[in-house]
């Protein structure tokens, strides 16, 4: 593991910014990461560690991981000492994903990333933390976008700041203004060692044809990206259709046109 277990003044930048600008923090916050072991999360939980030293409003932190069970060889081990480099309490817990997805009949993706999310909610309530801090990074944001476009027709993505109702929890993602390959330099910046993922697709994703799409798109139009992440913010230059009517308004709309030719007669 890293000998310097410290993230530089000018790789937090942005970081700091995220936090500020969102209002991430507040005083007394617990703060629980999610921590997979691999290049963002373990960034995000180095990157929080140092700015917990300076930041005027005190919070706590520790780490957490989901064991999907996709390895018999889970690294408790090294999660354990990189967390403790930080002075970071570590915890996880198994969910068995594949089985989950063969009894919901969803993607893996969507039925690995629902019950991960659940499981983290759990956790975190039952420890007593109010916020859950997550990894994704800028390009997570954009291609999530797109892929929300493609798939769905939704003008959606991730938010910087999510507030759960249910639980109560707000979940914060404070790394989305770092780019990925920022986030791998400043990683190996600071002797940072991802671990692998045990993922029986990692790399075969839908993200990752999207991923592919843009930066071929990229390859046509350098400006793409930068686009795609100027659409994802409100702007009053945004010119959007209407909200599409229910049918029952529709039918009401109808008829409501079509009654005025009997007054005017």
């Amino acid at each position: 593991m890293s000998d310097k277990p410290y993230v530089p003044a000018e790789s937090l930048s942005k970081l700091w910014r995220a936090l500020i600008e969102f209002d991430m923090l507040s005083e007394g916050d617990k703060i629980l990461i999610g921590l997979s072991g691999g290049k963002d999360s373990m960034f995000l939980t180095a990157a929080l560690a140092e700015a917990q030293k300076y930041s005027p409003v005190k919070f706590e932190l520790a780490c957490y991981t989901v064991d999907g069970m996709f390895s018999p060889a889970f690294p408790e081990k090294e999660l354990q000492a990189f967390c403790a480099v930080y002075g970071l309490k570590h915890y996880h817990e198994k969910v068995n994903v594949m089985e989950a997805w063969q009894n919901k009949g969803n993607t893996p993706c969507f039925t690995c990333a629902f019950f991960r999310r659940g499981a983290t909610n759990r956790k975190a309530k039952e420890l007593g933390f109010n916020k859950i801090a997550l990894a994704h990074h800028h390009d997570d944001a954009v291609e999530t976008f797109l892929m929300n476009v493609l798939t769905s027709g939704q003008l959606r993505t991730f938010l910087p700041v999510t507030k759960l109702s249910r639980s109560g929890l707000t979940v914060l993602r404070p790394l989305l203004y770092y780019r990925e390959a920022e986030v791998i330099a400043a990683g190996k910046a600071i002797g940072l060692q991802p671990l692998k993922n045990p993922c029986p697709y990692d790399g075969h994703t839908k993200r990752q044809e999207i991923k592919e799409h843009i930066e071929a798109l990229a390859s046509i139009n350098p400006e793409v990206y930068d686009h795609l992440a100027a659409a994802m913010r409100n702007s009053p230059n945004q010119e959007l259709w209407p909200e599409q009517l229910a049918q029952k308004a529709m039918v009401k709309k109808f008829h409501e046109f079509w009654q005025k030719k009997g007054k005017k007669e």
